[in-house]
């Protein structure tokens, strides 16, 4: 393959992967990819199926820690601190400056492979939902495919739990129709305000959760 027309940076990768024998090649986009929302849009996938790469910074050693998660997942910092910072010593962030230094490439096309310096790798089990997923090939106009399984080989990082977990959606407190007491305002069934049933449909988990613990104290007083 010819990559002098590429990017310094794309051809970096292009290379490694070449050298690793695999078969995918960088792939150049009309438009910049800087979040996982846009590369997926640009590829026509689901934004999970997007690897991106997130960098930090762990501040005993100065060393680069490099997380590939999937693109609809969050990292979750204490726990890549717990398995990577064994010391007692903590992660710190990473900025435009330290991302460049380390791995050569700038914020927005960080590859998972062929860093200017060996990072310390963790790849995210959530990945492994996917037969194939899209990684930042060095700039954020370039992408190159692969699966999840060649993807942790080529990158030497292993498979870790490293993102957010959610909670299940609060339930509706409804057990029947709604009927106010005159007395004291709450629904028979559910012990809710008509404030608080009016805005239960448009209302956050945080907002229910904190109305669910209201009710468990009406249902004390009751």
């Amino acid at each position: 393959m010819d990559h002098k027309f590429l990017p310094e940076s794309v051809q970096r990768v292009a290379v490694f992967l070449q050298a690793a024998g695999h078969a995918q090649t960088p792939r150049m986009l009309d438009d910049a990819a800087r979040t996982a929302q846009q590369a997926a849009d640009a590829l026509g996938i689901t934004v999970g199926q997007i690897a991106k790469s997130i960098i930090f910074r762990r501040k005993s050693d100065d060393a680069a820690v490099l997380v590939i998660t999937s693109g609809d997942k969050r990292v979750d910092e204490a726990k890549v601190q717990a398995l990577v910072c064994t010391d007692g010593t903590q992660l710190g962030r990473a900025d435009a400056e330290f991302v460049k230094a380390k791995t050569g490439f700038a914020i927005g096309g960080v590859s998972p492979v062929a860093h200017s310096t060996q990072p310390v790798s963790l790849i995210d089990r959530e990945l492994f939902r996917f037969a194939t997923v899209w990684a930042a090939a060095g700039h954020p106009h370039a992408v190159f495919e692969i699966s999840p399984e060649a993807l942790q080989k080529l990158s030497g990082a292993p498979v870790a739990d490293v993102v957010q977990r959610q909670d299940p959606p609060a339930p509706s407190p409804c057990t029947g129709i709604c009927l106010l007491e005159a007395a004291s305002g709450y629904c028979q069934g559910c012990l809710r305000t008509l404030d608080e049933i009016a805005a239960w449909g448009q209302a956050d988990d945080a907002y229910k959760r904190a109305v669910w613990v209201q009710l468990a104290q009406r249902e004390l007083k009751q």
